[in-house]
């Protein structure tokens, strides 16, 4: 602790133009949540920890308490105490007034991790696999699309710079290199901005919808590191969007004609000594393809995490890109869960299900336990797919939001992993929001029915 705070005004020393910090938590549904501290209070909060209500962990996608998590209502809403995460200070870059930002987690009382915080919730599964002896090494990749900033009711979304309206024509410009180039001052920015914040950014890509581009982060030895790698990048992105007069946005299905955001998740496995155990003599190790059996067999119940929003299940539908079935294959992006073999240190498994929407501290905590399970019970994840040809014995993944989460609710998994109070919580704020989403009738309903049945 002392030595963070000594770097904490080694870093203040460093830029005495800073005039703000930016600390937060992150909640349920992945939001940054939190405070604006002036300089002088800085090192102070950051030494004795920052006051926020725990229900904060508990709100709905709108910022609305979830009364049914049981955090707010009837506890006389109390504060906990949260502490800076070790290495995430750091400037941020895309803002006017010189401003720093940290990442916070809340403890508590005794110093030990708050059941609510989604990042102690990922920590408690990464002791099991300490506990084994071994090591999962990630990386995310992201997917978004930036957009017009000018918005209205009968076109609230297009690509950036376009005033014709909604984009028509059938182009997708997939790994375009001069598209690239269109944006090169917010992708220049948006690099610069990973480097200030210690963000392990590799490739950038063109992907296939309208204005819709790729970011690559680096492998790391430590998940948590790479969730919070995958939270910094979506601040970032967003931020220097919003510099340069644009919009960005990781929403899953954001246009219903066109490919959807996802955050496809790549880790393999150390063991004590270092050594990949994914990486068998001549292809997948037994622990590999067991992993695979663990992420299979609970894929179903986990996918209220890995769409956990009504529009999430936009993107679930049947194509090469968005899996709609438990399904495995070598090299196979049809598949929900992809095996990459390549060198000792680089086989790996691709977990293609997840939607750029989601919170990544709980979708590595449903993944790392799944696979952790299938090694433990040996599981086998039956035949591989080839093409997109899914058998019969390959389960569909559920692809309607209320019963994702009914599935979820009741989920042994999800209650190992997770525990009973988290999955309690997760839950009631999905509910609230499912129930909010019923309430409202679309204009399509009205288009198809108010004058017709």
């Amino acid at each position: 602790m002392m030595d963070d705070i000594e770097n904490a005004k080694k870093f203040f020393a460093d830029n005495p133009d800073i005039e703000i910090l930016e600390a937060f938590v992150i909640d349920a549904n992945g939001v940054p949540r939190g405070k604006w501290i002036p300089r002088e209070r800085a090192i102070d909060v950051l030494e004795k920890g920052m006051a926020i209500p725990r229900s904060v962990y508990a709100l709905d996608i709108w910022g609305r308490d979830v009364h049914a998590a049981g955090l707010a209502e009837g506890t006389g809403d109390p504060d906990g105490f949260c502490f800076p995460v070790p290495g995430t200070l750091s400037r941020v870059t895309w803002l006017g007034r010189p401003t720093a930002q940290v990442l916070l987690a809340m403890k508590n009382p005794d110093g030990s991790g708050f059941y609510g915080d989604p990042r102690h919730v990922l920590s408690q599964v990464l002791n099991a696999y300490k506990k084994a002896g071994l090591t999962p090494v990630v990386a995310t990749e992201l997917e978004f699309y930036l957009i017009d900033p000018v918005r209205s009711a009968l076109d609230p979304v297009r690509p950036p710079h376009s005033r014709e309206g909604r984009w028509h024509t059938g182009q997708t410009q997939v790994l375009s290199i001069s598209e690239l180039q269109d944006f090169e001052d917010v992708f220049h920015d948006i690099s610069t901005a990973c480097r200030a914040q210690g963000v392990l950014a590799d490739t950038t890509l063109r992907e296939n919808g309208p204005g819709q581009y790729e970011i690559n982060l680096n492998h790391v030895p430590d998940a948590l590191q790479a969730a919070d790698f995958a939270v910094f990048l979506k601040r970032i992105v967003k931020g220097v969007a919003r510099r340069h007069e644009l919009d960005a946005t990781f929403m899953a299905k954001p246009y219903g004609l066109q490919a959807g955001n996802g955050m496809h998740v790549h880790f393999s496995v150390l063991d004590r000594e270092g050594r990949n155990i994914y990486a068998g003599e001549d292809g997948p190790s037994d622990a590999l393809m067991h992993s695979v059996g663990g992420l299979l067999e609970n894929m179903g119940e986990s996918m209220a995490i890995f769409a956990p929003h009504a529009n999430s299940y936009r993107r679930l539908t049947p194509s090469e890109h968005a899996p709609t079935y438990a399904s495995w294959g070598i090299d196979n992006r049809s598949a929900a869960v992809r095996v990459i073999v390549a060198s000792k240190t680089a086989t790996r498994i691709e977990h293609r299900v997840a939607g750029a929407d989601t919170n990544p501290y709980l979708v590595l905590a449903m993944i790392l336990s799944a696979a952790l399970a299938g090694m433990k019970e040996k599981r086998q994840p039956g035949g591989a797919i080839a093409g997109d040809s899914h058998a019969i014995n390959h389960e569909p993944l559920p692809t309607n939001w209320d019963y994702a989460l009914q599935r979820f609710t009741r989920s042994s998994f999800a209650y190992a992993t997770l525990g009973q109070k988290y999955r309690t919580l997760f839950s009631a704020c999905k509910q609230q929001e499912l129930s909010e989403f019923s309430l409202r009738v679309t204009d399509v309903e009205y288009d198809a029915y108010i004058r017709t049945v």
